[in-house]
Parts: structure tokens; C-alpha cells; sequence
């Protein structure tokens, strides 16, 4: 048990730092739309280690004026800290914050075991819950299973390219040559160093990306599903980081981590449930191939760069796809909409993202760095039209580095769109 002195000495340094905030100075990010303040719902915001979850809650609750009590349960003095100590803690949070606020904020609450009694019990006394997490868990196991129906899902990503420029004041608007020269520049930038909100300002952007790897690695994996062999999952995440968009081929992993498939598959799983790695499966009406087939992503290409002995190909497309898969995530989310790869055989052509509304395909988007050449245009623009045919769909999109116009091929148009203007839309 730890001392009550102990959490109210956490507590009060953690409301200090609380005080100083201006969220007025703060990245204005869509996900603030989610939050829904007129239910009882535990409003709960999930997504990768340091991508701004608190910021957002703070952001959100201050603006609004609402008062709020305010827990980090990612400190090293609470590391130890168990449900039966979750009491005492309300207890600290009430003598500073008053008993009568009507909102609680706690941050990376996975880290105690059995803490849905805790929020349970809370929502029971009408306290409005925010909850934060970085590990997929938090949703899929306990949530889901002890409050049911009682919770509302936020993902947040690290900055989209919109929230990129507002970050560093890029002007996304203006029509001048210097305006639109300031955007390819901040487009660069942001397809090789990402969002993650507090790298913005570093220039040791390596170190940054070490540690976060090495946080979520021991912290949101290692800790949590009791791994021994931490060297095989580190040196597999390194490989899935360098070999981005690529499919997870289990057998190959096996064979050069020397470790059987069964613990590939699981090490893979606890990377995609701690937001690091982002699975894309195929589109098939068979659950076996959909199963079997998945391209690995990462949740922001600034971790593909900024690392030691980081011997990842300087592939601007393969860059470009991974950007354009995690703003897909952002916007479907918003729609309900599921995203997926089309390759119907192993020798055809594979459509990067196929997104559907349950079983109806909505929309096909191919990506591609170079379509000014003809045999990357004739490449990129027959994939799209075959698979427009096999999976009834018309709406056909090609994200490229380019100028944007529509053209038509066998009657059916295809809008080609600047990479850049398809991630300010």
C-alpha cells in the first residue's frame, strides 16, 4: 500500500503544473468533437504513448470552464499502486480539488490492475470519468467487458498534417508562391519527422524516438503481459518499423528472431494493441485470409528515421502510404467506415486502401510518389479500373506528388489528387 502522503505529494505537484496551462495556445484537433458532456458515459481516449491524450482532455475540460480533479497514474512514485489503494487516492483528490467537482481525470489508469471496479463504482455516484490509456486493452478486454455500453471511445493519432501546420503556423489557405512553398517544405518535414506533438520543438529528435520506443516497449508491453524475452520483441519492432507497408510474413519473423510463430503473432499483437504497429487486412469475404494477410503500418513515420542504425530505405512512397493509411484511420473512424488492402491473387496488382461501409466498398485509393511518367500513370490508373470492376465501386481516388486534375479511362473517372491538398482537406 502506498502512502497517503506520498499521493497527495504527486497530486498537488501534478495540479501545480495544471495552473500554468494555456489551452488557448494549444493545437486545436477534431477528436475534441467526440467528447460527449451531456451523458454519463466514461469518456475514454486511447491511442499511442505521448500523441497528447491528456492535452486533449485538459484542452476540452478548461475551455469549457468545467472544474475537474486530476490524477497521472504514469508516475514512477505511484508504480506500485493497487485497487485497494485507488480509495486513498480519491481521498487525496478530494481534500485538493473540494468533494463537490463534478469531473475526474485519469491518466493511463491500465497501469492498476482491476481499476474498472474503481471507475465503476465512480460513475455509479454520477462523477463524470475521463479516462486515458495507451494500450488497445483498456477497450477490448476490461472496458468492453465491465462497462459495457457505459463508456464512449476517442482514438487519438500524433498530429495530422492539418494539425502539423497549425502547430508551426504554416499557412494552408493562401495562393502566393511563398505560401505554397512554405507547404511542400512543412510536407517534407512532416512525412520524415511525423506529429508526435512534444518532438515539434526538439532538435534531438533521436533521442525522443529512442525513449518513446523504449517507454512503450517496457512500459505499455513488457510490464504488462509479463515478457522475458524482450530483446526478440525489440529487434521485431525495429524490422516492422523499417519494413513498413509492407506484409507480415509470420513464418520469415520466426525464422530470423528464432522464436516460434505462435510468440511472433503474440509480440505482433501486443504492438498493434500498444498503437505502435497499425494492421491493415486484406479484403476478403473469408475471415481466414483476412486473418492471414496483413500489412503492418507504424503510427507515425517519424519513429522510421530517427533511431540508431536505422537502415530504412528512403522510399518516399512507401513514406507517403504510411501517412496516408494512419489520416485514413482518423477519418474513418469519424464515419464507422473499415479500411482495408485489395489483392485478390498474389500475382494482380493490390489496391493500397479499400474503404467500406460494412460489406459495400465506398471508395478505392491508390497511392503512389511518381505518376508524371507514363508507365507509373498506366500502372497506378489499370489497377484502379480493374478493381473498380471486381469490387462495384466508382468512386476512384490516386494520392500522388502531383498536380490534381480528373481524368477518364474506359468511362470511369479517377481523381488524381495532390498528396499535400488530400491531407489539408
Amino acid at each position: 500500500m502506498i502512502d497517503e502522503k506520498v499521493i497527495l505529494q504527486v497530486l498537488t505537484e501534478q495540479q501545480l503544473e495544471i495552473k500554468s496551462y494555456k489551452p488557448q495556445n494549444w493545437v486545436a484537433r477534431k477528436e475534441e468533437s467526440l467528447f460527449e458532456f451531456d451523458t454519463n458515459l466514461a469518456q475514454v481516449v486511447i491511442g499511442v504513448r505521448r500523441s497528447g491524450k491528456s492535452t486533449l482532455c485538459h484542452k476540452v475540460l478548461l475551455e469549457r470552464g468545467i472544474r475537474f480533479g486530476y490524477v497521472n497514474l504514469d508516475d514512477d512514485r505511484l508504480a506500485k499502486m493497487q485497487v485497494e489503494d485507488l480509495n486513498i487516492m480519491l481521498s487525496c483528490v478530494y481534500q485538493l480539488y473540494g468533494t463537490d467537482i463534478p469531473y475526474l481525470v485519469l491518466d493511463e489508469i491500465q497501469n492498476v490492475d482491476g481499476w474498472y471496479l474503481f471507475v465503476n463504482r465512480l460513475l455509479r455516484t454520477n462523477l463524470h470519468i475521463l479516462v486515458t490509456g495507451s494500450n488497445a486493452k483498456l477497450l477490448s478486454g476490461e472496458l468492453a467487458t465491465h462497462l459495457t455500453g457505459r463508456y464512449n471511445e476517442i482514438h487519438l493519432y500524433p498530429f495530422s498534417f492539418s494539425e502539423y501546420c497549425q502547430f508551426h503556423n504554416v499557412d494552408t489557405h493562401s495562393i502566393t508562391t511563398k505560401a505554397e512553398a512554405d507547404r511542400k517544405r512543412a510536407f517534407m518535414d512532416y512525412i520524415h519527422d511525423g506529429g508526435f506533438p512534444e518532438m515539434q520543438r526538439l532538435r534531438n529528435k533521436k533521442a525522443y524516438v529512442q525513449s518513446l520506443i523504449e517507454a512503450i516497449l517496457r512500459k505499455d508491453i513488457q510490464h504488462r503481459f509479463k515478457i522475458r524475452n524482450i530483446e526478440s520483441l525489440r529487434k521485431l519492432t525495429h524490422h516492422l518499423i523499417n519494413n513498413s507497408c509492407h506484409e507480415v510474413n509470420y513464418d520469415e519473423l520466426s525464422g530470423l528472431l528464432g522464436v516460434t510463430d505462435k510468440t511472433v503473432k503474440k509480440y505482433v499483437d501486443y504492438l498493434s494493441q500498444a498503437f505502435l504497429v497499425q494492421l491493415l487486412t486484406r479484403h476478403s469475404f473469408k475471415s481466414k485470409e483476412r486473418i492471414r494477410n496483413q500489412k503492418g503500418y507504424i503510427v507515425d513515420t517519424g519513429l522510421q528515421g530517427n533511431r540508431d542504425n536505422a537502415l530504412a530505405p528512403e522510399n518516399l512512397g512507401w513514406r507517403l502510404e504510411n501517412v496516408v493509411y494512419i489520416e485514413l484511420l482518423r477519418r474513418c473512424a469519424h464515419e464507422y467506415l473499415d479500411v482495408y488492402f485489395y489483392k485478390p491473387n498474389p500475382r494482380a496488382k493490390e489496391i493500397d486502401f479499400v474503404v467500406c461501409n460494412q460489406s459495400k466498398t465506398v471508395e478505392l485509393i491508390q497511392v503512389a510518389y511518381e505518376v508524371d511518367n507514363q508507365k507509373a500513370y498506366n500502372r497506378e490508373t489499370s489497377s484502379l479500373i480493374k478493381a473498380s470492376g471486381s469490387l462495384s465501386c466508382n468512386q476512384l481516388t490516386l494520392v500522388a506528388f502531383t498536380k490534381t486534375r480528373d481524368v477518364v479511362i474506359e468511362g470511369k473517372t479517377i481523381h488524381i489528387i495532390s498528396a499535400l491538398e488530400w491531407l489539408l482537406q
